[in-house]
């Protein structure tokens, strides 16, 4: 019998085995940190694959919606970015990016993705493998223009926005509704005066045929009505009662017409979401270069920004006050922005200088109570905070004459053990001789001093019955005889073998 293949999307080097890549310490910038020093929001420069790996340890499972909005890979070069990878460069950028994501959203989170025509297609197949093809949400499609282009043999006026659930099952009974926009509103009135305010009416009958649902209702103004033709009535008899008792069943101004269910705009559990987003509703391009204009300046505006609006309804869908937002592709900080405006904490990352000129300064301005956007809607006054981190150099350098690793020269021996506990799945904390710690019995130490038998039995003299511990060292005896509770490694070998330490992520 011949095994059945996968199905799945294949490029040239899409399983080239590598080492997971370091994972960095951050260094936080306190003159560019703002606001609140209390706050947990996180703006961070530097590359977002390392980045992405330096958060694992203490946000794996715990970010409720993850919005991104990667390079199109269109061929075009804008003045912020670079947008024409080779096609199957741009599939390995996403993948191995897409993969870290995942790992950081909580059981209850998802993530929503900009794309456009170019690569949707191949990305869609690409996170069906990821996010497995159960989880997949909708994809979006967001309406941005508001005329054509023109210049186009056909006019592009959309783009895309792929959704996928950690869980698709537990998404859908957390998600949120949306509310009732004006002109949804603007159907609910009150010709009765019903003291529970305005109301809007339904057909109260139902396709089949239930024989206990077949009856006669005789309506105040003494008209008889039964179902229509291939119909019945919405509730049996004695449910139907109860809901005239309770004034929700509308027989017209005259009391004669074909009942109708009231449902109450106060009662009104919100609007499900649906895959078609109007600029009229969530904003254009053109708007978000008004925005963008009015926070940077004509000659330093974003070049490709999205409307606030749009990220709203984004952040509402799949996010309450309080919850955890990330975005990893941060461009001029849009969707941090309005997760802070609604209450939300968030970490932001971008590689470019971006993350000064246009991420730093908008969050400054939404601190200070800037009221552009969805300010206004949303009673925006100002407050809160962030701390802006750089990532810090890579722990292991090539030597200069000889082609060896060493400890960067930069690294303070603080910098060294936070690193080492990072890179072996430790809590960097210092406890008495002890550098961090997995679980309340197993603790590590490092140390750049020789390590020999007297240096193991000082140290196992500070471990309690049951627990253990890993050493990390630059200089090791070589003979030694290790109790069965403590293990020693050598930097830098034992440390190259945990993953890659290139100076560059591609």
């Amino acid at each position: 019998m011949q095994k059945k293949g996968k199905l799945e999307l294949t490029w040239v080097g899409k399983y080239d085995e590598e080492k997971p890549v370091e994972p960095r310490i951050l260094l936080e910038d306190t003159e560019k940190s703002y606001g609140d020093p209390g706050s947990e929001n996180m703006l961070i420069h530097g590359d977002n694959l390392i980045a992405l790996q330096a958060l694992q340890q203490d946000f794996a499972g715990k970010v409720k919606c993850i919005y991104i909005d990667p390079p199109y890979n269109t061929g075009y070069a804008f003045a912020q970015y670079d947008d024409g990878l080779e096609h199957s460069l741009w599939l390995s950028m996403m993948r191995s990016r897409l993969l870290l994501l995942k790992s950081l959203l909580s059981d209850e989170g998802s993530i929503w993705i900009s794309i456009d025509g170019d690569e949707e297609a191949y990305l869609k197949v690409l996170c069906d493998e990821v996010f497995r093809r159960e989880n997949y949400i909708a994809t979006i499609v967001w309406q941005k223009r508001t005329s054509p282009d023109m210049r186009a043999v056909i006019s592009d006026g959309h783009e895309y926005i792929l959704v996928y659930a950690k869980e698709h099952d537990i998404f859908k009974k957390i998600r949120n509704k949306l509310p009732l926009s004006d002109d949804q509103a603007k159907n609910y009135s009150n010709p009765d005066n019903d003291p529970r305010g305005p109301w809007t009416s339904a057909d109260y009958t139902a396709q089949g045929f239930r024989p206990n649902q077949m009856y006669t209702i005789t309506t105040p103004g003494g008209k008889q009505y039964t179902p229509p033709e291939g119909k019945c009535w919405k509730n049996v008899e004695s449910v139907f009662n109860e809901q005239v008792e309770d004034g929700r069943i509308w027989f017209g101004a005259d009391g004669c017409g074909m009942p109708r269910r009231k449902t109450f705009l106060s009662e009104h559990e919100g609007v499900i979401p649906w895959t078609w987003w109007t600029n009229k509703e969530v904003g254009h391009t053109q708007e978000a270069k008004k925005e963008s204009i009015k926070l940077f300046g004509a000659n330093d505006a974003f070049d490709t920004p999205k409307p606030e609006r749009l990220l709203q309804r984004i952040i509402h869908i799949a996010s309450n006050e309080g919850d955890l937002i990330l975005d990893s592709f941060l461009g001029s900080a849009t969707s941090i922005a309005v997760a802070h405006k609604m209450g939300r904490r968030w970490i932001g990352i971008e590689l470019e200088n971006s993350a000064y000129t246009h991420c730093k300064t908008r969050m400054d301005k939404v601190i200070d109570g800037e009221q552009g956007g969805i300010s206004k809607a949303v009673n925006w006054q100002g407050g809160g905070g962030y701390h802006f981190y750089e990532l810090a150099p890579s722990l292991l350098v090539k030597n200069d004459k000889l082609p060896v690793y060493q400890i960067n020269p930069t690294y303070t021996f603080e910098m060294l053990c936070e690193s080492i506990c990072k890179i072996e799945g430790f809590k960097y904390k210092l406890q008495d001789v002890f550098h961090g710690h997995s679980s309340e019995k197993r603790f590590i130490h490092v140390t750049t001093e020789f390590v020999n038998a007297e240096y193991i039995r000082s140290l196992s003299q500070h471990l309690d019955e049951g627990q253990s511990l890993l050493i990390y060292a630059t200089k090791i005896q070589s003979d030694m005889m290790l109790p069965d509770n403590i293990k020693v490694k050598k930097i830098p070998k034992d440390l190259l073998d945990k993953c890659n330490f290139e100076s560059e992520v591609r």
